[in-house]
């Protein structure tokens, strides 16, 4: 499957969660309900996969963890934050960076409507 595709797929299954919790919960709440979606909609992911930084031939262990990695070809990040900042893509660009993912979905769940808080972001620096 395309990673656009997957990201629709990802975008539907957000949404289910949304229209139920509504915004005001934390990050946790949406991540684990987001997997329960996953999980039902039979989409191979992992949740909370520790991420190390490779800096000059040594793994250093950076305490970077990915929320959700769907299919090993999107990263999820969930946010639930009055607006989404450049802070946030930055980490997310990062993410897919030292994965070499090729795309990713910032998520911030505390909008009155999803579709205004969700963001692709394209990694255009894969080796």
């Amino acid at each position: 499957m395309q990673s656009y595709e997957l990201t629709g797929l990802i975008i539907s299954a957000a949404i289910e969660v949304h229209r139920v919790l509504g915004p005001g919960c934390l990050e946790h709440a949406y991540q684990k309900c987001l997997e329960h979606e996953l999980m039902l909609r039979e989409i191979p992911f992992t949740a909370q996969r520790k991420l190390p930084l490779v800096y000059k031939g040594i793994r250093v262990q950076a305490g970077y963890r990915i929320d959700v990695l769907v299919q090993q070809q999107v990263i999820v990040e969930i946010k639930a934050v009055d607006q989404l900042a450049p802070v946030h893509t930055a980490q997310l660009l990062t993410y897919l960076r030292l994965t070499e993912c090729p795309l990713g979905l910032l998520m911030n769940f505390n909008v009155p409507v999803l579709k205004d808080g969700i963001r692709r972001v394209v990694n255009d620096n894969k080796n």
